[in-house]
């Protein structure tokens, strides 16, 4: 419908004339009964709104935050820890449209979400409204925004009118997305895309239903351009590799849905391809997914032993996952069950066949959050599935691993160097500095009191543009940068330089090698057997990153520094300040170094992997006489495309 007309019909009274003019959650008009483009809408009973949060499996325990057109907080409300659901009464009865809502939580993953819809316009005679929150309905409100919604809304009463515009311009977005992911909606058979209301469809439920199986095949991205142009990326999550598919320029296509009469978002589509691809015949058989979930909480709920839970049929075809056995996945699961803890709902992250054709992912990579009864999540399972539509295990899909013999991954990294009262240090030079960090696995873990085992002496990294990069047993749970050729075995420093290039100091890393999807391949021999894999970096380095984004601890100052004295007792850290200030990112790592010779003293805890920010370091076992001549604390934080921001502080002495 030409924009013209929609604008005058959304003028209109009367609720009959709503889905003709392709307004979400309810009603249309203009005056005190209905309310679009900044105006109010007066109820005469309490507004209600509900919804379902999920990003294909459901953010469940996540924080809803809801906000009309003015920047003014209206209702909040935490998700429901069995299916991401929601539902709150809102704090007015006058309301001025449209409705922005926000949502944040973890994924499948533990990684952070923070993820956004709309109620675009408003009804006095449709008090219940509803908006659910995906990664799609991000995509429309985005669109409508021309860049990322997380900014607005944080500063909501700077930007009522970027929020106005989403009254306007949601229609013809959400319409605009089902033109970028049409494969998908063909292989889902949704025949008719109109009927699909990606912002506010009632019957919307995270079980792996045609809507939510969308988001289970779709990566959806919001990034920035090497010039710095806010993008949204989409691609197909289950293809090997992790390059974007489709690339739209926000501010682009926000010109064109603004248009008076009708514009073109296509025009701002940079990418070659104008749709996303579909894991087809993958995709046809994922709507059973959520029953392997079930029967392996039926499994575990029986509190097995890890011998009868290694002969269960659900590992009857399980190889190995990065190094982990059989035994040792049976051991996890045994002691996840003796804790009474229990799976979520899977969430698929990708493929790992190293070629699909045809749509088809043999070994399906997904992750769950763990959690117990009282829905508190304690830890994050990963694997890989197969499919068997024969299977008696109650579940079609059932645990094979990835078949691989350790774990890989490259990521882009930035790396911020304070001094001991938090204050830039002066000896690092670029400060903050950007790089890519390498992590190939070196150890398999031990089990119990069991000590790791070395899996190899070295690796080889070739990079897109052509050069290699050596590395060497470090004695470390990765292998280390070699510091000279052909190196097999050499002390760590436990700076982060032991597995990440910086780039203002190697130039073998040219511009093609930071982009998401550069393809590196990692050389190495275990056991006599000589592997190279590829592996894709998940997201382009980005050009600068501002040093509010690097984690910071609560407290420290010029009159309470951070000694090495406070690492002899046990040390309460705090990041509650940075945390709030930027909830797309958790923090992973904290790492404790000390140097009193040749070789560091290096410690590595994990934080909680629920929304926690403080934790206890014990304090280390040092010996009585010990005289540091180094000593840092670590933070490592990470955002859901998987950048790393490291921050180091240099303890007083």
């Amino acid at each position: 419908m030409p924009r013209s007309i929609r604008a005058g019909c959304i003028g209109l009274i009367g609720s009959l004339l709503l889905s003709g003019c392709g307004g979400g959650g309810g009603g249309s008009g203009g005056d005190s009964s209905t309310g679009a483009s900044g105006s109010a809408v007066v109820f005469t009973n309490s507004p209600t709104l509900t919804g379902v949060a999920a990003v294909a499996a459901p953010l469940t325990g996540a924080q809803v935050k809801v906000l009309d057109a003015t920047g003014t907080a209206v209702g909040s409300a935490t998700t429901h820890a069995s299916d991401g659901s929601y539902s709150l009464t809102l704090s007015s009865k006058t309301l001025t449209a449209p409705l922005l809502v926000q949502v944040r939580g973890l994924d499948a993953t533990g990684a952070p979400q923070v993820l956004h819809s709309a109620v675009p316009v408003m009804s006095a005679a449709s008090a219940a409204m509803v908006a659910n929150v995906t990664p799609l309905s991000d995509a429309i409100v985005a669109l409508s925004m021309g860049g990322d919604p997380r900014p607005v809304f944080a500063a909501a009463d700077q930007n009522k009118a970027l929020i106005v515009q989403v009254a306007t311009a949601a229609s013809a977005a959400g319409e605009f997305v089902k033109t970028l992911i049409k494969t998908q909606l063909t292989d889902l058979k949704i025949t008719d895309p109109k009927t699909l209301d990606l912002l506010s469809d009632p019957t919307f439920v995270a079980n792996k239903g045609a809507q939510d199986l969308l988001l289970e095949s779709l990566r959806v991205d919001l990034a920035k351009s090497s010039k710095g142009t806010a993008q949204l990326q989409l691609s197909n999550k289950l293809m090997v590799g992790s390059s974007a598919e489709v690339v739209v320029e926000l501010p682009q296509a926000q010109a064109e849905l603004l248009k008076p009469a009708d514009g073109v978002p296509a025009n701002a589509i940079s990418s070659v391809l104008k749709a996303s691809t579909s894991p087809t015949a993958t995709l046809a058989n994922m709507g059973s997914l959520d029953e392997f979930s079930a029967a392996l909480n039926q499994m575990m709920v029986q509190a097995l032993s890890a011998t009868t839970i290694a002969a269960h049929p659900l590992l009857a075809s399980y190889v190995q996952h990065n190094g982990r056995q059989k035994a040792d996945l049976a051991a996890l699961l045994a002691a996840y069950a003796a804790r009474g803890l229990q799976i979520g709902r899977v969430q698929a992250m990708g493929c790992a066949d190293d070629s699909v054709t045809g749509g088809l992912c043999l070994k399906v990579l997904i992750s769950a959050l763990v959690s117990d009864s009282a829905g508190t999540v304690q830890a994050v399972f990963s694997d890989a599935l197969s499919f068997n539509k024969t299977s008696t295990t109650g579940s079609k899909w059932n645990l094979i691993g990835n078949g691989k013999k350790l774990e890989l991954g490259i990521y882009p990294m930035a790396l911020l160097a304070l001094d001991s009262t938090g204050a830039l240090n002066s000896t690092q030079t670029p400060n903050p500095s950007l790089g890519l960090q390498f992590e190939i696995q070196a150890q398999k873990p031990g089990v119990g009191d069991a000590l790791p085992t070395k899996l190899m002496d070295s690796a080889t990294v070739q990079t897109p543009g052509g050069f290699s990069l050596g590395f060497a047993y470090c004695r470390r749970a990765l292998l280390c940068f070699a510091k000279t050729p052909g190196a097999v075995l050499q002390d760590p420093t436990g700076d982060i330089a032991d597995t990440a290039v910086q780039i203002a100091n190697v130039a073998w890393i040219g511009p093609a090698d930071r982009m998401r999807g550069g393809k590196y391949q990692v050389s190495y021999s275990i056991a006599g057997a000589s592997e190279t894999r590829p592996v894709f970096l998940r997201a382009d380095l980005l050009p600068e990153v501002a040093q509010a984004r690097f984690p910071v601890l609560d407290g420290v100052s010029a009159g309470k520094p951070l000694s090495f004295a406070d690492l002899k007792l046990d040390l309460t850290l705090n990041w509650s300040a940075w945390a709030a200030a930027n909830p797309d990112l958790r923090l992973i790592n904290v790492r404790t170094v000390v140097n009193g010779g040749v070789v560091p003293w290096i410690v590595d805890s994990a934080p909680p992997v629920a929304n926690k920010t403080s934790m206890v370091l014990t304090a280390l076992p040092l010996p009585g006489n010990f005289t540091p001549q180094r000593a840092e604390i670590w933070l490592t934080a990470q955002d859901t495309a998987g950048r790393r921001f490291y921050t180091r502080y240099s303890l007083a002495l």
